[in-house]
């Protein structure tokens, strides 16, 4: 019972902790108003928002959450070098175009960080996730979501989905269990 209530006043207390510190240190101050005005609204933000947040899967494999972050680090540097080297050639070489991955992930947060993956290494953006269940008639659920991407140079189609789905939706779909 004890635990219920902390969480009914604190809904997401990682957030309320981040709140209050980001709090103070935008004020550059530790002052006596500014702590106990940055612990009001370090609680009450959460409780406000807590109606409008649509549940997320967790991070069930943090240790793998990790990992993947490094290697979306490392992948980003050999692709900020392999985009500026082609780039810096000839440009009539380069062979940009748009592509459809197939989605094996159903949340919207695993989604996201997939879209946010592929954006943040060079030479991949993505555009859109379709169809967006919203847009779809009442009731009715997609078949398959895909995620529209477009490539500064696409060689071969079919091995940069499977690199996707290997490298970055295989270990989402491990670290939210989903």
């Amino acid at each position: 019972m004890q635990l219920e209530a902390r969480y009914k006043w604190l809904p997401t207390p990682f957030r309320s902790i981040l709140l209050f510190f980001v709090w103070l240190l935008l004020n550059d101050s530790v002052s006596v108003g500014h702590l106990i005005l940055g612990a009001i609204l370090a609680i009450v933000i959460p409780l406000v928002i807590a109606p409008f947040r649509e549940p997320q899967p967790l991070i069930m494999r943090p240790g793998l959450a990790f990992k993947q972050l490094l290697i979306v680090l490392w992948d980003i540097l050999t692709a900020n070098i392999e985009v500026a080297f082609k780039i810096l050639g000839p440009t009539k070489k380069l062979r940009p175009g748009f592509i459809k991955v197939p989605l094996d992930l159903e949340h919207d947060l695993p989604i996201t960080m997939l879209a946010s993956t592929v954006s943040l290494t060079p030479g991949t953006v993505s555009a859109e996730v379709y169809p967006i269940p919203e847009s779809l008639p009442q009731g009715q659920e997609p078949e398959q979501r895909f995620l529209l991407i477009h490539v500064l140079d696409l060689d071969d189609e079919q091995e940069l989905i499977s690199t996707i789905k290997r490298r970055y939706e295989a270990p989402l779909k491990e670290i939210f269990q989903c």
